[in-house]
C-alpha cells in the first residue's frame, strides 16, 4: 500500500510534471507569507499608529500592489509566480508541444496576463468577501430583532448560502488535486487551468539561461549607462520587485516561524508566557440556586453552554457572554447571571480581537 501511496505522490524520472507535495508546498508558500506580515504590521501600528496606523488600514490594498510587483517580476523574469520559482518550478502553455519555451522566454502575453490576474486579484477578492461575510454574520448576531427589511432578508440569505458556496470552491480543488495525484489531470490548481498554463520543473538549460541572463545585466549595467537613464521608472519598479524577491527568499523561514507562532494553536501557549497574571473573579459570587455556573472550559458562554459568539463582558462583574444570550438576560433580570450584582444594559462591553 506504501509503494502504490509513493508511485501515486511522487513523479518518474522522465515526466516533467511536479510531485503533488512540490505543487502543494508552493501554493502554500505564499499563504504563510501574508498572515507573517499582517502581524509584523500590527506590532509597528500598535508601536506607532500616527506613522504606521494607515499600513494596518490598508494593509490588503498595500499587500496586493507589492503582490503585483512581486508576481509581475517573476512572471517576466522566470516564467512563474514567485513560489514556484522558489521551487525550482515554471509555467508554459497547456498546449504547447515539441521543445519546452525556456524560462527567460517568458509566457505569452495572453497567460501572462490571466496568470497574474489570477494570481493577485483572484486570492484578494476571496479575503475581502470572507471580510465581509464575518462582518455580516457579526451584525446579524448583534441584532435583537427580526428582519423587518428585503436587504435584511437578503444578506441572512446570503449568509446561510455561503457556507455551501465555500465548500463548493473548496471542493474543487479538491477534486482537481485527485485528478493530478491519479494522472487524470495536468494541473493540480484550477486556477492554472484558467490561466491555460502547466506547471513543469526547470531544466538544466533553463538554469544555464537564467545565469547568462544576470551575467548580461551585470554588464549592461556597468557599460550602458545611456539605456539605465531612460528606463529608470522600469528598473525602479524591477529594482522593488527584485528586493522583495530576494528579501521574501532568504526571509522565508522566519516568517513561515512567525505563522506557526502566532498561529490559533499557540495562542494558549504564548498568553501563558508572556501575559501578566490576571485578577482574581469577584469575592462576593451568588451562589443561590438560580445562579449560573461557571463552565470548566473558558471559551464557553455561562448561559447557554455553547462557544461564545460576539464574546460581550458586563462591567460590573467583569464576566463574558454571548451578547444575546446576556442581552436578554440582563433586561430580564436586571443584574449579573453570575455574581447578582445589580446590572444594566448600558453595562454591556463589546470584546475585540487585536484583528478586529
Amino acid at each position: 500500500m506504501a509503494e502504490l501511496g509513493a508511485h501515486l505522490t511522487a513523479a518518474s524520472a522522465g515526466d516533467d510534471r511536479p510531485s503533488i507535495f512540490e505543487a502543494v508546498a508552493q501554493d502554500s508558500l505564499m499563504a504563510a507569507v501574508k498572515p507573517a506580515l499582517q502581524h509584523l504590521v500590527k506590532v509597528l501600528a500598535e508601536a506607532n499608529p500616527g506613522r504606521y496606523g494607515f499600513l494596518w488600514r490598508w494593509f490588503d490594498e498595500v499587500y496586493v500592489l507589492l503582490d503585483v510587483l512581486l508576481q509581475q517580476h517573476c512572471l517576466a523574469r522566470f516564467s512563474a509566480s514567485f513560489s514556484e520559482n522558489f521551487y525550482g518550478l515554471k509555467r508554459i502553455p497547456t498546449g504547447a508541444s515539441g521543445e519546452q519555451p525556456l524560462a527567460t522566454a517568458g509566457l505569452p502575453k495572453r497567460h501572462h496576463w490571466k496568470s497574474l490576474l489570477l494570481l493577485v486579484l483572484v486570492p484578494y477578492l476571496k479575503g475581502k468577501l470572507e471580510k465581509l461575510v464575518s462582518s455580516l454574520r457579526e451584525e446579524d448576531e448583534y441584532s435583537i430583532h427580526p428582519p423587518s427589511s428585503s436587504w435584511k432578508r437578503f444578506y441572512r440569505a446570503f449568509l446561510a448560502a455561503y457556507p455551501f458556496v465555500n465548500m463548493t470552491w473548496e471542493g474543487w480543488f479538491l477534486i482537481q488535486q485527485l485528478s493530478y495525484i491519479l494522472g487524470k489531470a495536468q494541473h493540480h490548481s484550477p486556477m492554472l487551468r484558467l490561466a491555460g498554463v502547466r506547471l513543469v520543473r526547470l531544466t538544466a538549460e533553463d538554469v544555464q539561461a537564467l545565469e547568462k541572463r544576470g551575467a548580461g545585466a551585470a554588464s549592461s549595467q556597468t557599460h550602458s549607462l545611456k539605456a539605465q537613464v531612460q528606463s529608470a521608472a522600469r528598473k525602479a519598479l524591477g529594482g522593488i520587485a527584485f528586493s522583495l524577491s530576494t528579501g521574501l527568499s532568504v526571509s522565508m523561514f522566519f516568517l513561515q516561524f512567525l505563522d506557526w507562532w502566532y498561529s490559533s494553536e499557540n495562542q494558549e501557549t504564548i498568553k501563558s508566557l508572556t501575559t501578566l497574571p490576571t485578577p482574581p473573579p469577584p469575592v462576593h459570587l451568588d451562589h443561590e440556586a438560580a445562579a449560573a455556573l461557571l463552565p470548566k472550559l473558558k471559551t464557553l458562554c455561562p448561559l447557554c453552554r455553547k462557544i461564545r459568539v460576539n464574546a460581550t463582558a458586563l462591567s460590573t462583574s467583569g464576566f463574558v457572554f454571548c451578547y444575546r444570550c446576556v442581552y436578554s438576560y440582563v433586561k430580564t433580570h436586571q443584574r449579573c447571571p453570575i455574581t447578582g450584582y445589580a446590572s444594566e444594559l448600558q453595562h454591556l462591553v463589546k470584546l475585540y480581537s487585536p484583528e478586529s
